[in-house]
């Protein structure tokens, strides 16, 4: 994403950098970036799921990046993040088909389960990315250690607009990473409601004051 001249920075948290210009596309009906479901996802692993190592949320920076390269090239990106031991790995997934800029229209949710030897693919979009779905779980099935894993459409509600898509994706990983602390599976996970859908921006964006953000 280009910044517009004098975007301040609205929040460093982590290894996350959200600008003035990241926050405002969560104020109104614009699509999710990459930095804010970059921040989200590291948010999740460093405050809400702190104590559960056995979940691991990849970037969506570094999901692009397994995406493109070769396959004997994929473990530097994973091995650092000790993927093969987690029991769960979410991964913001877009159509994005460009190797060196972000972009893209549209976002899902893959999932792996270790312990049900399976990818869960979420779509809000009806299944729109179901080709870079499973694109992506042929490269990961080898890196992951999971030759006989079986990718599954997981339940996901379906988006009313054409602008939603990242936002489903986060709810949908809260969803998701609920049923794995409650059950330990995904299967059986129900999709996340319309109410949840429609305050999620609200949502994010106290939690960004309430990590020390500035909004304007």
């Amino acid at each position: 994403m280009s910044y517009r001249r004098n975007d301040e920075v609205a929040l460093s948290y982590h290894e996350s950098c959200l600008r003035q210009s990241d926050v405002d596309l969560l104020k109104g009906p614009y699509w999710l970036n990459d930095q804010v479901i970059s921040f989200y996802f590291e948010y999740l692993e460093k405050c809400i799921f702190k104590y559960e190592r056995d979940l691991l949320f990849v970037s969506p920076e570094v999901t692009q990046c397994i995406r493109m390269v070769a396959q004997d090239e994929v473990g530097i990106f994973l091995e650092p993040l000790r993927a093969q031991q987690r029991s769960f790995v979410f991964f913001a997934l877009n159509d994005n088909q460009l190797a060196d800029r972000a972009g893209g229209t549209h976002w899902s949710l893959l999932v792996f389960s270790r312990p049900e030897q399976a990818f869960y693919h979420f779509d809000s979009s009806r299944n729109a990315n179901g080709s870079y779905a499973r694109q992506l779980v042929a490269v990961l099935k080898r890196a992951l250690h999971c030759p006989d894993a079986q990718l599954r459409t997981g339940d996901c509600l379906q988006q009313s607009n054409g602008y939603d898509c990242g936002v489903h994706v986060l709810c949908t990983v809260d969803t998701v990473a609920q049923q794995i602390r409650k059950t330990g599976r995904i299967e059986g996970v129900r999709s996340a409601r319309y109410e949840v859908i429609r305050s999620k921006r609200e949502d994010l964006l106290g939690v960004i004051l309430r990590l020390g953000g500035r909004i304007k």
